[in-house]
């Protein structure tokens, strides 16, 4: 038997190594990375930029180091070049007792008033021990977009999972490859579960390689495998279906975008509905799986936690399989 899902399995995978579509597929974990880590801001981010002469006071670089992100240059035209870039970069240069602040004129005045106030901190040797406030930690080190962000793409990725398997099925019907399951000493418990490899894989690596490439590295990867693999069932069952129901890649692929509803369903009620609403949005699996990976990705999910959105998961998938069950037998005939 596992001779046999082994065969499949190597079959797929040569199948994929060969066709466009499967490949850029199996590259979209690593494209979502690099995007994510583009355009989405850092905590680091969110200060302003200051460029420094590097000769200047060395307790005035060490204050501004405190409240921003410091640039040393060696000469003011040095400077000059580097605020005249496309980005918002303030340069504070010295003149006789003071300094002055050289701007490209187009930065958000936010930005530029929080200069002038640490200039005139600096010059009044304001320190935060001389604040009134209290300073409130919550302990957030992750952007909440940045980690909305992922916690979209690592569903997504299980539907991608999903939508290989049904290439790959549709495929084999090109081929009249199925049709000879009945004919061969190959059950087709082993050949659904050989055709699942390759769905399975690339949702776990592809997550895998997205947390470790956005800078998630730190959290509880059993947690995040766990949520994983169960979601990732969901889009293997309907693979299979458009798989066995379609005669062609496109109408296959087409028919496995319908799972981007519920995701995005899931997401938008969790993100912007009241706590009212949030029973409507029970049935769908991907809410629960987007609430365990929002705890995972925080790094604050207890494993009871994330056990009980998982039973969720499963337990919806089982209902859809019973649904679909009928349907997987008649297509493998």
């Amino acid at each position: 038997m596992f001779r046999r899902i082994w065969t499949i399995f190597k079959r797929d995978l040569k199948v994929n190594a060969k066709d466009a579509i499967s490949l850029y597929i199996l590259i979209i974990p690593i494209l979502f990375a690099i995007l994510i880590n583009v355009f989405s801001p850092g905590i680091n981010d969110t200060t302003i930029n200051l460029a420094l002469l590097t000769g200047d006071n060395e307790s005035k670089i060490e204050y501004f180091e405190k409240f921003s992100k410091v640039e040393l240059f060696n000469t003011e035209d040095e400077i000059k070049e580097r605020v005249e870039k496309r980005d918002a970069m303030i340069g504070i240069i010295p003149e006789k007792e003071t300094d002055y602040l050289l701007i490209q004129g187009n930065e958000p005045q936010e930005i530029v008033d929080y200069a002038k106030l640490l200039k005139s901190f600096y010059e009044l040797n304001i320190n935060i021990k001389d604040s009134n406030s209290t300073l409130i930690e919550f302990n957030r080190t992750v952007p909440p977009l940045k980690k909305t962000l992922v916690n979209i793409s690592i569903l997504f990725i299980s539907i991608l999972g999903g939508m290989l398997i049904a290439l790959n099925i549709v495929e084999e019907k090109v081929d009249h490859t199925l049709s000879a399951i009945n004919v061969t000493p190959t059950s087709r418990v082993t050949f659904l579960l050989g055709k699942s490899i390759m769905g399975i894989i690339l949702s776990v690596f592809g997550s895998v390689t997205l947390i470790g490439i956005t800078g998630f590295g730190g959290i509880n990867i059993l947690q995040l495998l766990l949520v994983v693999l169960i979601t990732s069932l969901l889009s293997i069952l309907v693979g299979f279906i458009q798989g066995l129901t379609n005669t062609d890649i496109i109408g296959a692929a087409g028919s496995i975008k319908l799972l981007f509803l519920p995701l995005i369903a899931g997401v938008l009620a969790i993100e912007m509905l009241g706590d009212k609403w949030q029973k409507y949005f029970y049935w769908n699996p991907f809410y629960w799986a987007y609430k365990g990976n929002d705890l995972i990705l925080s790094q604050i999910g207890t494993w009871r936690q994330i056990l009980t959105y998982s039973i969720f998961v499963l337990g919806l998938c089982a209902i859809v399989y019973v649904l679909l069950a009928p349907r997987i037998r008649k297509g493998l005939e």
